[in-house]
């Protein structure tokens, strides 16, 4: 299975915020400094970010002190239900399109598919935000997190 750009990017945004301070409130990242540090398009940024809020995983305050800071519901989060939620779970192949599969009715591999598609969710299940961001991936992270550079944004 293969995740949507949108769901990848929410993930790396999640995981991004996961090295900051919880206890830190200045200095937190911008939506913009985080698009740049991930080279990532600003407004795929700002739309993952807004999606992640709305979730109650981010929160985003505007103006100055404002910034992006992770949740303890976004810090804790499973990643399979993370990505159930942001990618659906609809089937992996279209069965039911414009011009419906002649086997439908009676195929077999749907449900294979169904099968395996859920195993792949479960597999990510016991994986928390939290525990994306340690070690190798956090100093990866932090050195993101510290490159915040004007001139980059």
């Amino acid at each position: 299975m293969r995740l949507t750009r949108f769901t990848d990017l929410a993930l790396r945004v999640l995981m991004r915020l996961a090295v900051e301070d919880p206890k830190a409130t200045d200095d937190l990242p911008t939506t913009r400094e985080v698009a740049a540090g991930m080279r990532v398009p600003y407004t795929h940024t700002a739309k993952a970010v807004a999606r992640l809020q709305h979730l109650g995983l981010v929160e985003a305050r505007r103006g100055r002190g404002g910034g992006l800071t992770l949740t303890a519901a976004g810090r804790s989060a499973s990643v399979g239900a993370l990505v159930r939620e942001l990618e659906g779970t609809g089937d992996v192949v279209e069965c039911e399109g414009a011009e419906p599969c002649p086997l439908r009715s009676a195929c077999r591999l749907r449900g294979a598919l169904r099968q395996a598609q859920e195993a792949f969710f479960a597999a990510l299940d016991p994986l928390t935000v939290g525990s994306l961001a340690t070690s190798p991936t956090g100093p990866v992270l932090l050195d993101i997190a510290r490159s915040r550079a004007p001139d980059e944004l």
